[in-house]
């Protein structure tokens, strides 16, 4: 475990949120690794606080799908599986082919000038390397797309996936080589919004996501080889 895993109090959360947000950040920028296990009596001498957080929030990490609970073995962090990363891109690529549909008919100028801004942002961010800063930058432009949908039920249903499909940017950017890419695909959505190109749209949105897949799971297999 990380030495560098610590509690970041926040007065208007209660304890066991605090608890729980630490370790999904943990998790998700891999001071938890995959597979490493999740013991409550170390956690909680770690981060200075009692064990029941840590039981309540590692409950509510495993309905996340970021721990697995091992019979005899207890709770360790889920591996990134091709299984797993299927299931979710499956779900994600039918909910973002949606997303852009609806936002390519529904956003305003203002809404697409937010994309821009946001296009924007996560190229700076590429330029300057940092995976997580990217990854932020991302999320937030695709964020844009989901709230220009207009479509509270959709937005949900994607906020439900959230997490997972930041574990599986995360891996994505890491591979340096792909970043490039990810700014001439997220450059090619953007123009099929500005025109309302529907068709454009979705097709671009399909590309980028069936990009990450390939490289993901590339990696999966490398790293299970």
């Amino acid at each position: 475990m990380s030495s560098e895993l610590k509690v970041n109090m926040n007065e208007y959360l209660p304890l066991r949120d605090v608890v729980f947000n630490t370790l999904r950040q943990a998790i998700l920028k891999g001071e938890l690794a995959p597979g490493e296990r999740l013991m409550e009596i170390q956690l909680a001498d770690r981060l200075g606080v009692s064990r029941t957080p840590i039981r309540e929030a590692i409950r509510k990490l495993e309905l996340e799908g970021l721990v697995l609970m091992i019979p005899r073995k207890g709770a360790e962090v889920a591996r990134i599986s091709e299984k797993s990363l299927r299931d979710v891109l499956e779900v994600r690529r039918s909910l973002e082919e949606l997303a852009i549909e609806l936002a390519c008919i529904r956003m305003d100028e203002e809404a697409v000038e937010e994309l821009e801004k946001k296009q924007e942002e996560f190229r700076n961010a590429v330029l300057k390397g940092n995976a997580m800063e990217i990854a932020e930058t991302d999320e937030a432009y695709h964020d844009v797309i989901f709230k220009g949908t207009c479509n509270d039920r959709l937005v949900q249903m994607i906020n439900n996936l959230r997490e997972q499909m930041y574990r599986y940017r995360l891996e994505y950017i890491k591979d340096k080589d792909k970043r490039q890419a990810l700014v001439a695909e997220h450059e090619n959505i953007l123009e099929a919004v500005r025109r309302g190109r529907v068709m454009d749209a979705k097709e671009a949105m399909r590309e980028h996501i069936d990009n990450q897949e390939i490289t993901v799971s590339k990696n999966i297999k490398e790293r299970d080889s």
